[in-house]
Parts: structure tokens; sequence; C-alpha cells
């Protein structure tokens, strides 16, 4: 036992558990000097979510930030957060891919790698691990830490002892909903070190409150690493603060030794950019403290409530909550980390909003249920999985065994799309996102200033202000193009155009009538979520139906990416598409009609 060290964790899950992920690179850049000279253990800078939304909201390229984050910290070491065999997404990377994304994340500038699994899987850990050794990182491998009758302190020594042998520099517990109490914390750490004789730390969330306190007993149980974050950015869903922690170590054998005085610039440095972007300060409210039983971790839980405001169903969170844990009973108690915090979200999500339990099943959840995520903590409701899967038994292999080769194969289609190989592997692990990023990235090559603009496309919830506008004028149609959405509006009567623009030759959106409402005889499909239409599963597949195609009752049409999974939306009637009344990979809101059938 001796001084404790700290890992900063502000630039990373910080603003990923408060501000869903929206920090800027540009905010990051004047503090990183200051954050360099605390004398951190670590500073946690990417992965996590920070690749997705760096290219789905910001406009930013991750490589690029990680690069402009290396060239400023020089001293400290500069640590990633990594799914396992998912990377920075949320499906299985076959090999190939697992192996070029380790070795560019070291080569852009990552020291130390925290590789973890969401089932506690760690055939899925095992290609990371090897890779990051290979490409000279500190490789952390975690045991993702969770409650359930299955998850006993001797099921974490197993599993820690497990990444030991393959080869683990370090040993971290990833507690994402903050469910660790002080004495089982106490227990664990000393359990941990004692079988592996590797460095522990201890990563927790405020969320429930007891993560100061689990940290106190943890280094008295020898921890070597915890984290925390800027005050401004701690509290809630976030970090243990900084501040606080280091003040209850002072005088102690634990002493972290950092200098308080310029952790607090550095924290009046977020209290700035914290009130200039309108971010509330971490809170635990009432729904928090219940986490002991949803179980719902930090960066989940800011989320849902933001997926939840935009299908102006915020009052159904109660519900949402009361409904996470027996999905999550149904899946055979999965931790809720990344990916599958997102699977059993979704799912009690969608069987609230649709008002009928799986009802309506993503992709990702059909794809756990066969066993492509990992093998359940326990087994999953048999009368689930045959709703599901029908039939279908799930594999018992390693996910990735089944996956082709993939990176060759999108360094070809790419061509000139991609210049470098940051560019082939941003395709790979988000496809259509990358592709609509990199296609524009003569706009975006440079670190963007600090004014954030989420979406540069017509945001769709101004349509029927539009449509009344039109209707209370002379004029008979409308036809309006941003950033590659196209909209038409037409009042009733009308004449219509040939339904084509005479440059791109992809469909103009579909004519609305006056009023918003679709003219058209037949069962409207309409979209049970905020998300983004696709009509194929991925860019350059082949759509699931086109316009005068016959389908049966059950049949997918489409798909709506939402809560960061593919949901797949089936037919409720066998008949003709008569109509599809939706824009391929552009979005949609609640309720909006995508595509017309008749019924035979």
């Amino acid at each position: 036992m001796g001084r404790v060290n700290i890992t900063d964790t502000t630039l990373r899950d910080g603003h990923q558990s408060l501000w869903a992920t929206r920090m800027r690179t540009g905010d990051m850049l004047p503090v990183l000097e200051k954050l360099d000279a605390v004398g951190y253990h670590s500073l946690e800078v990417w992965g996590g979510a920070t690749f997705d939304v760096c290219l789905r909201y910001l406009n930013e390229d991750p490589w690029e930030r990680l690069r402009a984050v290396k060239k400023r910290v020089r001293r400290t070491p500069l640590q990633m957060l990594l799914r396992g065999q998912s990377l920075v997404g949320y499906q299985h990377y076959p090999d190939d891919v697992v192996e070029a994304f380790v070795y560019r994340a070291v080569d852009n500038g990552i020291d130390i790698i925290r590789v973890f699994d969401a089932l506690n899987d760690i055939r899925n850990m095992a290609t990371a691990i090897r890779a990051g050794r290979k490409a000279g990182a500190h490789v952390q491998a975690c045991v993702v830490y969770t409650v359930s009758p299955v998850h006993t302190v001797d099921h974490y020594l197993q599993t820690a002892a497990g990444l030991a042998e393959m080869g683990a520099d370090s040993i971290c517990v990833k507690d994402m909903a903050g469910l660790l109490t002080p004495y089982r914390a106490y227990e664990l750490i000393k359990g941990l070190k004692e079988s592996t004789g590797l460095p522990v730390q201890l990563h927790s969330h405020y969320i429930g409150g007891l993560a100061l306190a689990s940290y106190l007993k943890a280094a008295e149980a020898g921890v070597d690493v915890i984290d925390t974050a800027s005050v401004p950015l701690a509290f809630g869903a976030s970090q243990p603060p900084v501040e606080t922690v280091v003040r209850a170590l002072q005088g102690t054998p634990y002493d972290a030794g950092l200098d308080l005085g310029l952790l607090f610039e550095i924290s009046e440095y977020f209290e700035q950019l914290r009130k200039k972007k309108g971010q509330e300060r971490g809170v635990t409210r009432i729904t928090d403290m219940m986490v002991f039983e949803h179980q719902v971790p930090g960066g989940m839980i800011t989320n849902l409530v933001r997926q939840l405001e935009e299908q102006k169903s915020l009052h159904l969170l109660p519900k949402v909550l009361a409904e996470i844990p027996r999905v999550r009973r149904e899946l055979g108690y999965p931790p809720l980390v990344t990916p599958t915090s997102q699977i059993v979200g979704a799912q009690a999500v969608l069987n609230v909003l649709t008002g009928e339990r799986y009802k309506l099943i993503p992709g990702e959840v059909k794809d756990y249920l066969r066993g492509l995520y990992g093998k359940p903590p326990a087994p999953v409701d048999a009368d689930v999985a045959r709703r599901a899967l029908g039939g279908e038994k799930p594999i018992d292999c390693r996910p990735a065994d089944l996956l082709e080769p993939r990176l060759e194969k999108t360094r070809r289609e790419a061509g000139e799309l991609a210049g470098s190989e940051e560019d082939v592997l941003s395709l790979v692990l988000f496809p259509q996102v990358a592709k609509r990023f990199l296609a524009g990235r003569s706009e975006n090559d440079a670190i963007p200033c600090e004014e954030e603009n989420e979406m540069n496309v017509l945001d769709l919830r101004h349509i029927k202000e539009l449509i009344q506008l039109i209707n209370d004028s002379n004029i008979a149609e409308f036809s309006l193009q941003n950033e590659g959405v196209k909209l038409a509006i037409r009042k009733a009567g009308a004449a219509a155009g040939n339904g084509r623009e005479e440059t791109g030759g992809e469909p103009a959106a579909a004519p609305i009538p006056a009023g918003g409402e679709v003219e058209m005889e037949g069962t409207v499909i309409k979209s049970p979520m905020v998300g983004t239409f696709y009509r194929a599963p991925a860019p350059d597949a082949s759509p699931f139906v086109e316009e005068g195609d016959r389908v049966k009752k059950g049949q997918t049409l489409c798909i709506i990416e939402a809560m960061k999974l593919m949901n797949e939306i089936t037919s409720e009637v066998s008949g003709t598409v008569v109509k599809i009344l939706a824009e391929n990979a552009q979005p949609v809101e609640y309720g909006q009609p995508l595509m017309v059938i008749k019924e035979e």
C-alpha cells in the first residue's frame, strides 16, 4: 500500500457522461498544457463514444483529435477505452480490423489501452490484448462490475485470472453504474491484488453517491490508480471530482501528491466552458439513486434522457427505468455497458413506446440472442429467444471466428474517398457516418471552432411550419435542398413533377399535401422513433424493398438507425409497396410515414 495515482477522465468519460460527448477538440486544446503539468497517471482522451460522436455530430476527425492532443501533451500518458472485439463501435469486427485499429491508435498517440468486454467474455478481448502488447502499449484489461445472482467476487477473480494469463499489464475494475459498495470494493480490490499480482485500477461513477467512499476503501485495500474528473464535469453520472479525492487523501499514506491550486485553475477553465455551452452541473437525482434497481450507467442515462426527449416521451422515463431490469433479466443479466447497455436500453424503450413488449426487436438484440456478442452470463428467457429467433440456435464459438476479414475489401471499395489507413478504419467501423463525413472533408479539414452545429441538414421538425406557410399563400409547390436533404411540399391538387431531380437522378422527397397528411389508400408504415431512415442494411447493399414489390406480413422493409442501433421495421400486412415516402440516409421523426402498402 502507498500513494494512489489518478487518471483524469474529463476529456472522455466526463463529458460522455454529462454532456453526451459533445466537447469539441477546440474546447480541449487551451487547457491541455495545464492538464499535462498536474502529474496524472494518465489522461483518458479517446475511445468510448468519442469516435462515433466526432464523426456523427461534431464534423470532426477523431484521429486528428488524437494527434492534436498528443502534440500538446508531452509528459502524461494518453489513455483510451476499447470495447474489445467491438473496438469503438457497437458490433464485433474481424481480427484484421481489430489488429489494424489497435496499431493505428498506438501509432497516433495512445499509450494505455483499457480493454473490456460487455459480457466479461474474455474470448472477445484476446485479439485486442495481443495486438496492444505487440504495438507497444500498456494493456489494461477490465472486469466489468455489475450486480446479479451470477456476478460474484469469485466470478471477477476468475475473469481477472484469465486476463492475466492473456498478458494483461494491469487490471481495471470497471464500475460503470456506480454499483460497487465500499466494503465490497475493499474485498474485490484486495482479492485482485493478491490473486493476480498485477497493478489494479478502479473506475467508478458518482451516480448513486457511493463512489467516493468506495475509492477510500479501495485505497486501504491497495488500489494503484483511481479515475476522477475535474469538478465541473464530475458528480452525477460522471466520476467523483479530483479536487475532493485529492483533499480526502492528503496527509495519509495514499496521498496522491497533486497540486490543488493547479487543479482549481483547470476546473475554472472547464466551469467557464460549461457555462458557455449551457451544460448543467452533474447532480444526483432520485432516479440516479435508484441505480441499484435499474443499474443504468452514467453515459447511458444521459443519452436515455436525450433519446426520450427526441421521442417527446420524457414522461415515460420511470416506465423505461422499470422495464430495463426486466429486459436485462430476460436477456441473461448482461452488465449494462456499451454495447449491451444500448441493446437492453433500446429494447426497453421500444417495449414502452410501442405498448407491446418485444413487438419491435432491433437486429442487435436478435444478434445478442444468437450469441454474436458472446456468451450471456446467465441463460436467456426461452420465450423471448423463441419470439426473436424462432427455432434458430445460438452459436457457441468465439463470435469473431465467424467473421470474414474486412479491411482489404473496405480499402478497395473506398478508393479515393479514403486518404489514409485511418480513413479506411473509420469506414469499416461506421460505414454510413464515415462515408458522409469523408465526402465532405474538404469543408471539415480544420479543427472546428467551439460553436456547435450538430445537424447540417434540414430540421424535419419544421416541416409543419413550412406546410402551413405554403397553405396560407398562393404558392402551389415549394422545393428546398439543404446539405443533401431534398424537400418538396405541394398543395393537394397541385400538379406533380416527375419525382426526380434533373441533375442528381435520385428520387426527390415525397410530396406532402397541405395539412401534412399522406393522401393515399393503404396501410401507412410509420417510424416508431426518431432516427435515420435507411432502405438497406449497409450503404452499398441492395434495398430491402422497392415500390411495386410484394411483401409479406413480418417482412423487413427498411431500417431506422436510432439509439446507436439498427432497428428493422417490418410490414404489418401482406401486400404491395405502392409508395416509399422517406429518403435514404435522411432523418425521420417519430410517427413520420415511411411507406404505404396496399393490403391484399
